[in-house]
């Protein structure tokens, strides 16, 4: 193309097949003009649109946000309307959850409907009793061995992730621990295999944490105890109500609420009654089953609201079909999240053994770390937040609850295709506009800063530095123009395939 043509030449882009459900949106500015060092008329470069998927409807809410939060995390959406309609005055009582007296019949009455609507949810038999505790499941890493062992008891421990690790670190203080296997030099990505599990033939009870919320690895079945008389015991924090236990293969199973089924303040515990009140002289009163067993978890001013506000989470539960439903959502969600990280080329990577993948936590990270900060950045001006991996791993997390609708997840994987194509596009595109624009066979001179004004203006000039690459093939171009000013800026792209 020659600079002396009388007429604007356009240079028309690759434009992408159109997707199922789908919109045309421009990725570019229809019609990009580049000044000239002539008089003469620029050139029009005409970029085609890109087909970029758009997202699905969101919350009816439009003030809210996709919370993808570990903990704590996004509550049902209808629970959190019927906690406000009733905040003045609870059905009629003519004062608040929050001002009530624990002991009054008002609160008696929730608290016994949670615990009852629990019970259904989980088919938890009478002769476990349920306790709605404090203190998170952290405490709990204590309570366990203060109420099952004596000091010198031998207890196992399967250290899956941080918290399965912090649980062990703390049963230390109060009985003998031992690691029968530890995920930590794989970095915390896969589940042992139960028959090659080395146990302790006496010790009193085997520790588990079912699903890590940090790492995303969730057991998918569980081990038996070999000592005929120890216990299976559970840290389901964070997939705690989000499908169906067979809670007689457990002797405790305890949960922190704010992930699941509630706000945070509330712990529970459930726990065979058999197993209640051997607890070792040292135990202090809050930690003390019997204590709270024996005062149907009012022995002192529980989390009153926190509980009120897992009774409305588990009557909405109930309400969804029970946890046989509420599974098979959480399958679809997670399907729809680790289908999308596998098809992407490696683009996004999820680092755990696919056969123990969490259904509530998705850690995932991008082949290039540089551009992580840019995902959440973008991702919560598009009302998705929480998104960064816990602190001491990075990349990203997904928590996807059971409050995490559907149309979250599916703008989230929409929005992850469409900043892979976006940058693939802008890198692809941008390689060949400058390696065209100082080609030494045409005839056309521009300055950089001229350059640099017009792809400035359509927001590539970061994304060029931000995706790294092949530098070579683009500075020998640059090489070969001894008529053309680079001016020694070295800007790293994704070249040509």
């Amino acid at each position: 193309m020659s600079m002396s043509a009388a007429t604007t030449q356009s240079l028309s882009l690759k434009t992408l097949k159109p997707t199922t459900g789908t919109t045309q949106v421009s990725a570019f500015p229809s019609t990009l003009a580049l000044p000239t060092t002539t008089a003469q008329k620029p050139i029009s470069i005409s970029c085609s649109a890109a087909t970029l998927q758009t997202a699905p409807a969101t919350s009816t809410s439009s003030d809210r946000v996709f919370n993808f939060a570990a903990g704590p995390a996004t509550l049902p959406e209808n629970v959190l309307l019927k906690a406000q309609s009733e905040l003045y005055n609870w059905d009629g009582s003519g004062m608040s959850v929050m001002e009530m007296s624990h002991r009054g019949k008002e609160f008696m009455s929730i608290i016994q409907k949670a615990e009852a609507d629990l019970r259904a949810l989980l088919n938890i038999p009478e002769d476990y009793a349920v306790l709605f505790l404090q203190g998170g499941a952290t405490t709990q890493f204590a309570a366990i061995p203060l109420n099952l062992c004596k000091p010198d008891d031998t207890v196992d421990y399967i250290v899956t992730g941080s918290w399965g690790d912090k649980a062990y670190k703390e049963a230390a203080k109060y009985s003998k621990p031992k690691v029968i296997w530890s995920g930590k030099a794989e970095k915390y990505t896969n589940i042992p295999a139960f028959d090659s599990l080395e146990q302790s033939p006496d010790a009193k009870y085997l520790h588990i944490c079912a699903n890590e919320t940090i790492h995303g690895v969730e057991f998918k079945d569980y081990p038996n105890p070999k000592n005929p008389n120890a216990i299976l015991v559970a840290d389901m924090s964070s997939n705690f109500c989000s499908k169906p236990v067979d809670v007689t293969k457990f002797g405790v199973i305890y949960a922190g609420a704010q992930k699941n089924v509630g706000p945070s303040g509330v712990t529970i515990v459930i726990i065979k009654k058999d197993l209640i009140g051997n607890a070792q002289p040292i135990t202090p009163v809050m930690l003390d089953y019997k204590i709270h067993a024996e005062n149907n978890s009012l022995y002192n001013t529980p989390p009153c609201f926190g509980i009120y506000m897992c009774g409305l989470v588990f009557d909405d539960l109930l309400a969804q079909g029970g946890l046989v439903e509420v599974e098979k959502k959480n399958k679809k969600k997670a399907q729809i999240l680790y289908d999308t990280i596998d098809a992407s080329n490696g683009f996004f990577r999820c680092p755990v053994e696919k056969s123990v993948r969490s259904l509530m936590n998705v850690p995932f990270t991008l082949a290039k770390s540089e551009l992580e900060a840019e995902f959440i950045k973008e991702a919560a001006k598009e009302k998705m937040v929480q998104l960064k991996g816990h602190r001491s791993v990075g990349g990203m997390r997904a928590s996807i609850y059971n409050a995490m609708p559907l149309a979250g997840v599916e703008k989230l994987v929409a929005f992850m295709k469409d900043f892979q194509v976006s940058l693939e596009i802008t890198a692809t595109y941008c390689y060949r506009f400058l390696i065209r624009v100082i080609d030494p066979k045409t005839e056309e001179t521009f300055s950089w800063p001229s350059i640099q004004t017009k792809i400035q203006s359509i927001a590539l000039l970061r994304t060029m530095v931000l995706l790294g690459g092949v530098k070579s093939r683009i500075a020998s171009s640059f090489s070969k123009a001894n008529n053309y000013i680079w001016k020694g800026e070295r800007y790293a792209l994704k070249p040509c395939s």
